[in-house]
């Protein structure tokens, strides 16, 4: 949302009023939708060295970095805070939101899939003066305003331990509890007008219509050099419980869109840790499958791709990822089927959303989260390594082998 001079902005300059990023499914640093390609979080400075000297051979597997930007808590009339990022280029046009945005998707769905059952707590129960109070605010944003809300567990679709489903909603809410607290601890340690860096970061899931996305966990080590002794060992011990020690790859969180009842099947960090080997096998299958089959066509593009970051990582000597993430992404919307007698879909011309080089189904695999990364030539390392990551390529290895299991049938 662009704030303007208007009432609320007071004299405050031109801004983007930044929403919560309705697709982020792990993490806990929260990230902002800046606009519709771009995403923003807040700026570590170890994280900016590293995209600022990336390898050449990485930029394929990584957001695009497109500078950075600074954002301050903003109090509206009502009294509601949000961030506003500052500056962005004046525009007297005014603000519209997008009917194709994935937040209208989102709450579009909402509306849709509100059931009269009056144990599910729905958005059908708040105001509609409160989620409508302006045409020009997003979807993200209505939701946000109902923080009270929020508190409620409102994953799409969430499993108790024993693998019951006890309750359904139609959109990841990760994200806004990432944000939530995030705007707790800023309003609670820094004065309001306190300005704040962030990053710029491409949005990686913004061509896809309904986005899968898989947050992994990589590596045998999750603490960076920098860690206090209390936050080693409490890394330590996660990693020893969960199969990060046995696989070098935990889930993180991850969303699949199931087509047969249109609404995203949402799972987080805690879920990740449980699992077994076993288990964690049946998740990836779980992450490809729509709820009516299991998409084998993802397989190849997505083993394509992790070859060839494999690939690349054992090239980056020095390099050691500790406590990144590995992003699988791929369009919970197929392709329509093929009619009798059309061509057969890698000889059709193709949109670039739904296709990938060489005919394959379009997937994307991208690394995030490099706070903690730490490679010769960092500025202020006190520790360097000899080689490429073993940790993060025992991890990819690993997930290779299974996912092979996966494509054989086995």
């Amino acid at each position: 949302m662009v704030v303007q001079n208007s009432a609320d902005a007071g004299d405050m300059r031109a801004g983007v009023q930044l929403e919560p990023f309705l697709h982020q499914v792990g993490g806990h640093m929260s990230v902002m939708k800046y606009d519709e390609h771009t995403v923003c979080k807040p700026l570590v400075s170890r994280e900016q060295r590293f995209y600022e000297s990336l390898p050449l051979a990485m930029k394929r597997f990584t957001p695009q970095y497109k500078g950075t930007v600074t954002v301050h808590l903003w109090k509206d009339s009502t009294g509601h805070l949000s961030l506003v990022a500052n500056p962005v280029k004046e525009s007297q046009e005014p603000f519209k939101v997008s009917t194709e945005s994935a937040a209208v998707a989102i709450w579009q769905t909402l509306q849709q899939t509100t059931g009269s059952n009056g144990s599910d707590c729905t958005l059908a129960q708040w105001p509609h003066a409160q989620l409508a109070r302006s045409p020009k605010e997003s979807p993200a944003k209505a939701l946000l305003r109902s923080e009270p809300h929020l508190n409620t567990p409102a994953f799409s679709l969430v499993e108790d331990t024993n693998g019951n489903q006890i309750e359904r909603k139609s959109f990841n809410p990760w994200g806004l509890h990432c944000h939530q607290a995030h705007l707790t601890r800023l309003c609670s340690e820094y004065p309001e007008n306190k300005r704040h860096r962030f990053l710029l970061l491409e949005n990686v899931v913004s061509q896809y219509t309904h986005p899968c996305v898989l947050d992994l966990k990589m590596g045998t080590r999750q603490h960076g050099d920098d860690a206090s002794e209390e936050k080693k060992a409490r890394h330590m011990r996660k990693c020893a419980q969960s199969t990060s020690a046995c696989l070098g790859v935990r889930i993180c969180g991850m969303q699949v869109y199931q087509t047969d009842k249109k609404y995203f099947l949402c799972k987080d960090k805690y879920y990740g840790r449980k699992l077994s080997v076993e288990g964690f096998r049946q998740a990836l299958y779980q992450f490809l499958h729509n709820g009516s089959h299991l998409r084998r066509e993802l397989l190849e593009p997505i083993l394509h791709q992790l070859r060839a970051l494999l690939s690349v990582i054992r090239s980056q000597s020095s390099y050691r990822f500790y406590s990144s993430s590995l992003l699988v992404i791929y369009d919970g919307q197929e392709p329509p089927e093929r009619a009798p007698g059309s061509p057969h879909p890698h000889e059709a011309p193709q949109a670039a959303h739904s296709s990938s080089p060489g005919g394959l189904t379009k997937v994307d695999i991208r690394m995030i989260d490099f706070a903690h990364t730490t490679y010769k030539g960092s500025w202020n390392e006190h520790t360097t390594y000899d080689g490429p990551d073993p940790g993060y390529i025992f991890g990819l290895e690993n997930l290779i082998r299974i996912l092979q299991d996966i494509q054989e049938g086995e």
